[in-house]
């Protein structure tokens, strides 16, 4: 997807704020025994299609109106994935703003869990 350079601008701008990881570095806080939250922010639709087993739908458009709701303690680990990387930093800064302290974005999103060997569903 090519993406405009406004939209560009905005989530480079986001990504300089958050903490980011892959597949491997989140592969790496399972095999250190840790048990973040994964969240899946994409649209109910690209859900629908398939997502990581035990996944949260918590989509961009709903995740800070819910979040607080779901996950009132702001120190829960909350690992966040979209498509690619991109809206899962901008929820993940927006997420900070609120007083979430440990929000990753997992760059590379779907398309790289896909292949990673996690079970999907």
């Amino acid at each position: 997807m090519v993406h405009s350079p406004a939209f560009l601008a905005i989530v480079n701008d986001a990504k300089s704020r958050v903490r980011e990881t892959d597949v491997e570095g989140y592969k790496a806080m399972l095999a250190r025994g840790e048990q973040p939250v994964l969240v899946d922010i994409r649209e109910e639709s690209e859900y629908a299609a398939g997502h990581v087993k035990g996944a949260v739908h918590l989509s961009k458009g709903i995740i800070e109106r819910d979040i607080e709701n779901r996950f009132p303690d702001k120190n829960t680990e909350l690992v966040l994935y979209c498509g690619g990387g991109f809206r899962s930093a901008l929820s993940a800064d927006n997420l900070q703003k609120m007083g979430y302290t440990s929000v990753i974005s997992l760059d590379g999103g779907w398309r790289a869990l896909k292949e990673s060997g996690l079970e999907l569903e």
